[in-house]
């Protein structure tokens, strides 16, 4: 059996990396002339921010702004959402996909309507215990809503992070460090936002725009000569690619809440209403899993309906 390599021979762990204050001046310069207007950047009502953020989970922005508009001009706040039902709620969701957002929001507003008086809390782990609110969101909302000095990470930060502060890729805990390091004081709001639009204009997936990039004078994998691979890759949170929709049992799931927003299904319907005619195995698969998740219900004679 081989020796155990000694200490002295073992690799150096990588050093933490540490921010870029520098880096975060011209961030906040840049976004200050080219930030992209958003409907959602207008407002600091913890509501309407977080209603953003659930919508813009997955969801292009383009596809997520008329549905913004059209949710908070129906609940303006939590109370009112809350005293909705489900199906109401997954009404104004309609087009967005992904509806287990819209139950997980509803049932937001309730436990914040029913513990904290209406108004959403400001402390990440109450904002952590609302249904459907994680780590990203629930900084978001820290961060948009109450302008508090937390890093938001999404694939967009964790890209324009890994490859532009630390220079190789970063586990989980390591980037939500180094953003919340980042963070100039007094500055959450705007330096996240600023973050956020460097990753999904300029420092993108593919294709990343080097030469128009405002940093790139100080972003550590170009000062390298880009000799290493892309940092982003095997970086938590920036690496993950969304599975192809159309065919998919989320197509499918799509399909059978569109046909129940017009009334209930019978039993004989729900294969058609999914797309699979003559599929109908793959159909029952589809509503159990909907059924399972709340966006549906199974009467006796096995018709569906919206809860």
């Amino acid at each position: 059996m081989a020796a155990a390599p000694s200490p002295a021979t073992l690799p150096e762990p990588n050093p933490a990396p540490e921010p870029n204050p520098t880096m975060a001046t011209a961030l906040l310069a840049w976004a200050g002339a080219q930030a992209r207007e958003l409907p959602w950047r207008a407002t600091r009502d913890p509501w309407a921010v977080l209603v953003s953020e659930m919508m813009l989970q997955q969801t292009q922005v383009v596809r997520v702004i008329p549905r913004y508009h059209a949710f908070l001009d129906r609940f303006p706040d939590p109370r009112t959402c809350a005293a909705a039902t489900p199906a109401e709620v997954l009404g104004l969701w309609s087009g967005l996909g992904y509806n287990r957002r819209a139950l997980n929001l509803h049932t937001a507003a309730r436990t914040v309507t029913e513990r904290h008086g209406g108004r959403l809390p400001d402390d990440l782990d109450s904002l952590m215990a609302l249904p459907g609110v994680g780590p990203y969101t629930a900084r978001a909302v820290l961060a948009f809503a109450y302008e508090r000095p937390v890093g938001v990470v999404d694939t967009n930060a964790a890209r324009v992070l890994a490859r532009a502060v630390a220079g190789r890729s970063l586990g989980r805990a390591e980037v939500q460090r180094l953003a919340d390091a980042s963070v100039p004081a007094g500055q959450g709001w705007a330096y996240n936002q600023a973050v956020l639009d460097l990753g999904a204009t300029v420092c993108r997936v593919r294709r990343p725009d080097c030469d128009g990039c405002p940093v790139r004078h100080l972003c550590a994998w170009s000062i390298t000569g880009f000799a290493a691979a892309d940092p982003a890759l095997g970086t938590a949170g920036a690496s993950g690619r969304q599975s192809r929709f159309a065919g998919s049992d989320r197509e499918g799931r799509g399909r059978v809440v569109a046909a129940l927003l017009a009334g209930a299904l019978s039993a004989g319907d729900i294969a058609g209403a999914a797309g699979w005619p003559d599929d109908p195995a793959r159909a029952e698969r589809v509503v159990s899993g909907l059924v399972a998740d709340g966006l549906a219900v199974l009467d006796d004679a096995g018709g569906l309906r919206l809860p």
